[in-house]
């Protein structure tokens, strides 16, 4: 088209027939970011030159889309960067009604088939030029056209006009500049497979043949026919068969009734299913398949034998929803659509309504595959829930685990169990209101039920879970009591820390922080706890483990009748300690630490009096190896009386009010696995 003009005559303001006056800058910058994408300037000249062949035509046709590259290569993939489209047709050209109405903002010449008036102002967003070159009939005779698109008040300058010794009519289009947001795809079979996702309902429209669309490299020739993507011989595209395509959804006052077209997109390159929502025959949103159903997160396979040899050839899924819903409430710019993505309570139908709907029509298409993904999803969340969460068992059986990604991990199957879990107490708890708010109790008898049904389930979902903790918790204390490869016993401090962490108190410990269980069930419900860590500040001297108790159902503050449970832990085959000459006699120890709460030198770390009466008891309790010469040292000098099973020893100290016990590690660990050995036994563990 190009080259073709003569004799062109300049048309002033004062010839003009119609005078443009608008703020052009403004209107390309208002249109709203995330709604349109590079291509889209492309895929508008692209659909304005098929419906300009279709005014002259019914069939046959064609588009030249010829790729613009700046003059240098990229310095990573030495390949030029996209620069710019120029798009070649055979249609009706720039005749005064075609010219009249790209000077018109929000013209209506193409009301009929979805026009805006608007799409050529999307050029500007993405390219610095838009220039026009045309041919078209005047009366009985073909003359030539060219111009501008403006960017200041005039949509339309530079206009010339004239005659031309070109033989049919048609228009070319240049847009080049390309601004800060370039293409991705540089290649031409990238680009190319992107322009034919986006005009894919073109190529499928059964009432109207597309014409034959060309992709051409401007710097190396290369071409590509898009409609060859369709073709019978080594297609790249092919129609699935759906069972039933229609969908109807309500909207605020009506039912509205959708199509939907599946295809199936060879050697995809990285890309992933999508559904597509279309509005007058262009591609205006996609949205990931996977999003509704996770099974769609990975490429399919077709697998066939031939010549003896297997073969498989991947693809993604597209799915294509056409209705006069979309078509109605594209916006502007279309790339969205003037309903809301989720809910929408003024359309009454969002995107994602129509979307999941969309998502279950491909999932019938694909068939079997997403049955047999679902089913390997299900193999995996039953062996984690089997091998690693036992406790969850019940609660799996009411869990849907459809939304749950195709291959989840432990972490993300564990996470969607808590949710549902939390979800379950949320409506319990509900309805626990409800009844109790409720003055008809015998219209909620069976309502009562259910939620003590539900109470009990979740009470013994978190039972199990706490029982098999104790589980991973007893081995990890026998493996820390056993030697190392070096033949050498682990240090106090890694023992004394699966207790209780050192250096912790009640102010920086949270309930479920400590094991105090392996010691004592009572243990568990204490007031204060200082671990390895000395009480009030000062310089006193300091035990592993003080507790304050109180009783399970005894809700007062520090009063003088609870008991003061002390440790003390020694190391693992560790004796020394009962050397005449040492200092670090655990039972003097725990002796002086009583006599400073006796004398009221101990404080908390809020600085409040701990509170010790004459008759406050006191509990002591040493855990060590007790080898012969410990042993020895206990009855010889200590006076202490053996244990029935000969693991401990113990004494009473009147004057002070101390029961001490010295234990070993061999029985604190056996006697918190008997303790617990039942649970394990019923739990399989």
């Amino acid at each position: 088209m190009r080259g073709v003009l003569r004799r062109l005559v300049s048309i002033g303001d004062r010839g003009r027939q119609r005078l443009s006056n608008i703020n052009i800058r403004r209107a390309v910058e208002n249109i709203r970011s995330g709604t349109t994408t590079v291509y889209t300037p492309v895929i508008e000249l692209i659909v304005n030159a098929i419906q300009a062949i279709r005014i002259v035509r019914p069939t046959a046709g064609r588009v030249t889309v010829t790729v613009l590259r700046s003059a240098q290569d990229d310095l990573i993939d030495k390949m030029p960067q996209v620069d710019g489209f120029v798009v070649e047709d055979d249609g009706i050209g720039f005749d005064k009604d075609h010219r009249d109405s790209f000077d018109t903002l929000y013209g209506e010449l193409k009301l009929a088939e979805g026009g805006k008036g608007f799409g050529r102002f999307t050029c500007l967003k993405y390219f610095d030029h838009l220039t026009v070159e045309s041919i078209f009939m005047d009366g009985d005779r073909l003359r030539a056209r060219s111009f501008d698109m403006g960017t200041a008040t005039s949509i339309i300058i530079n206009e010339t006009v004239g005659e031309t010794e070109a033989k049919a009519t048609g228009s070319t289009v240049t847009i080049r500049g390309a601004k800060s947001v370039r293409l991705s795809e540089k290649g031409l079979d990238a680009i190319a497979r992107v322009l034919v996702e986006r005009l894919l309902p073109y190529f499928i429209d059964p009432m109207s043949e597309c014409p034959r669309i060309l992709v051409v490299d401007g710097r190396d020739g290369g071409e590509i026919v898009l409609n060859n993507y369709l073709s019978r011989e080594n297609r790249q595209i092919v129609e699935l068969q759906v069972a039933d395509p229609k969908i109807v959804l309500k909207s605020s006052d009506r039912h509205e009734d959708f199509s939907v077209r599946v295809f199936k997109f060879y050697a995809p390159k990285g890309s992933r299913s999508k559904i597509s929502l279309v509005a007058h025959r262009r591609e205006v949103t996609e949205t990931s398949i996977q999003t509704f159903i996770p099974e769609f997160a990975e490429e399919f396979y077709d697998r066939w034998e031939e010549g003896g040899v297997s073969r498989e050839r991947n693809f993604v899924v597209k799915a294509y929803v056409f209705g006069p819903y979309l078509d109605g409430n594209v916006s502007l710019e279309r790339g969205t659509f003037n309903f809301q993505r989720d809910s929408d309570l003024i359309y009454g139908i969002s995107q994602s309504q129509v979307e999941a709907a969309a998502a279950e029509v491909a999932r019938d298409a694909i068939g079997s595959e997403i049955s047999d993904r679902r089913a390997r999803k299900a193999e995996r969340i039953e062996e984690y829930i089997t091998t690693e969460a036992p406790w969850h068992l019940a609660l799996s059986r009411d869990t849907d685990f459809s939304s749950l990604s195709m291959k989840p991990s432990s972490e993300e199957i564990e996470r969607h169990l808590q949710t549902a879990k939390f979800q379950r107490e949320l409506r319990t708890r509900a309805q626990v209101r409800q009844i109790l708010d409720s003055e008809n109790v015998d219209a909620l008898r069976d309502q009562v039920a259910e939620v003590v049904e539900s109470i009990s389930q979740t009470s013994k979902n978190d039972l199990i879970h706490y029982v098999s903790m104790r589980k991973c918790v007893l081995d990890l204390f026998g493996k820390a009591l056993e030697t190392d490869d070096e033949g050498k016993h682990r240090s106090e401090g890694e023992v004394h820390d699966i207790i209780v962490p050192r250096r912790k108190d009640s102010e920086t410990l949270d309930y479920e922080d400590h094991n105090l269980w392996i010691l004592d069930e009572r243990l568990n419900f204490t007031d204060y706890i200082a671990s390895d860590k000395m009480i009030g500040g000062g310089s006193s001297d300091r035990s592993d483990v003080t507790i304050f108790n109180r009783r399970v159902a005894f809700r007062g503050e520090n009063q003088p009748s609870n008991p003061i449970t002390i440790f003390e832990f020694k190391k693992p085959q560790r004796h020394d300690f009962a050397n005449p000459s040492s200092d670090e006699d655990p039972v003097q120890q725990i002796i002086r630490y009583v006599n400073q709460f006796r004398a009221g030198k101990i404080k908390t770390p809020k600085g409040r009096d701990i509170l010790v009466g004459e008759n406050t008891p006191f509990y002591g309790y040493v855990v060590c190896d007790i080898s012969r010469k410990v042993a020895d040292w206990l009855l010889n000098e200590k006076n202490f009386t053996p244990m029935p099973d000969g693991l401990g020893y113990f004494q009473w100290f009147g004057n002070i009010k101390l029961y001490m016990e010295v234990l070993s590690w061999t029985k604190v660990h056996a006697d918190a696995e008997m303790r617990n050995k039942v649970f394990f036994h019923k739990l399989g563990i």
